[in-house]
């Protein structure tokens, strides 16, 4: 075997608790590591056999089946063969941005005089019910909430975004349209005090006012929801029953903390990745735009064939299993930069795999960005 190597300190800085974990993986594939030997643990721990990762995997596997379904992800074998594996579906991703948001911009039309008609935007709290459907808090003097007592059979449309770790337009965002209903006393029970419960915990003033009667629940019931993924990357229509059906991604409260943290502390790290596994030369920006528990998305800008033209691709880099905690993602996201470390080294473990050759990759823009 190679010498023991060692990573950058800014990887090392990312997660003390990975140690812990690289230890208890090697300890029972027949590793034994002191503590001044955290960075060469933490490559032999990626080189364990397939058979033996297998078998100390099993349950990790498993638990991640049951909180995020069946998806596994594999080695390449084609992009069109790993983009079911790497990607979440867009019904996941439209639920995952409005179960993170919690507020966003109303649009009703207006029925005040003078601008009879014009849309009217307003900015809103909610919180999802248990399908998926916005339920706001709203006050009857409020003007959105006229114009919906004016047009009760009218369509308006809630539009939300995703905030920290994205940068203005890259920001994945989502419109859900359909027609605001009122919450009324004859609701079950149980569902009424779900509500009240899930609102007051993601709007601490709500206590203040749900009692009052100027103040009522009102439900968005969808008819049609549109989802983008960032600038020039991914917009469309998501059917209604499919968003329902969806779970948000396990990640989704963490991912902006996550971006915003490897975009500050891993340039270098991002940097050996965009020249060594993704194969991009003259790379002027690379930055991370999402992160979830198949796999991270990541932006690279750089040189175009032409003088002062640059050129914008996106790449998804996928996770080898799911995740299901914020400190597996941060285990995967190290083993890739290690992997990429690694192959800028020349560093040669004699199995015929050559670092990063079994991560997945595919590119999922290609120049539709700068």
């Amino acid at each position: 075997r190679a010498a023991p190597v060692r990573i950058s300190k800014a990887t090392m800085k990312f997660s003390t608790a990975i140690v812990t974990i690289l230890s208890a993986a090697s300890a029972a594939n027949g590793f034994v590591a002191t503590p001044h030997q955290s960075s060469a643990l933490l490559v032999a721990s990626q080189r364990i056999t397939a058979s033996n990762n297998n078998a100390l995997g099993a349950s990790a596997v498993a638990a991640s089946a049951t909180v995020n379904g069946e998806t596994e992800t594999a080695p390449p074998n084609g992009e069109g063969a790993i983009e079911e594996t790497i990607r979440l579906q867009i019904n996941e991703k439209a639920r995952t941005v409005l179960a993170v948001s919690t507020s966003g911009t109303l649009c009703t039309k207006s029925s005040h005089d003078g601008i009879e008609g014009s849309p009217f935007g307003s900015y809103v709290d909610y919180v999802l019910d248990d399908e998926g459907c916005p339920v706001l808090l709203m006050n009857e003097m409020s003007m959105h909430t006229v114009n919906v007592r004016d047009d009760p059979d009218g369509l308006i449309t809630l539009f939300a975004q995703l905030g920290r770790g994205s940068e203005g337009q890259d920001s994945s965002r989502c419109s859900i349209t359909g027609k605001l209903v009122k919450v009324d006393d004859d609701e079950a029970q149980e569902n009424i005090d779900a509500i009240r419960m899930r609102y007051s915990i993601t709007h601490s003033y709500a206590d203040q006012v749900m009692d009052s009667p100027r103040f009522a629940f009102y439900r968005l019931e969808p008819s049609r929801v549109h989802f983008v993924g960032g600038f020039g990357v991914l917009a469309k229509w998501v059917p209604v029953d499919e968003y329902k059906e969806a779970t948000p991604d396990i990640l989704a409260k963490d991912a902006s903390d996550i971006i915003s943290r490897l975009n500050r502390e891993h340039s270098e790290d991002l940097a050996l990745t965009a020249e060594h596994l993704l194969d991009e030369q003259d790379v002027e920006r690379i930055r991370v735009t999402a992160v979830d528990r198949l796999g991270i998305d990541i932006r690279v800008t750089k040189k175009g064939p032409r003088a002062n033209k640059l050129v914008t691709d996106e790449f998804r880099i996928g996770f080898r299993i799911p995740v299901i905690s914020v400190e597996d993602a941060k285990s995967e996201i190290l083993k890739v930069f290690q992997e990429a470390w690694e192959k800028a080294n020349g560093y040669d473990w004699g199995d015929n795999e050559e670092p990063g050759s079994t991560v997945p990759i595919m590119k999922i823009a290609a120049d539709a960005l700068g």
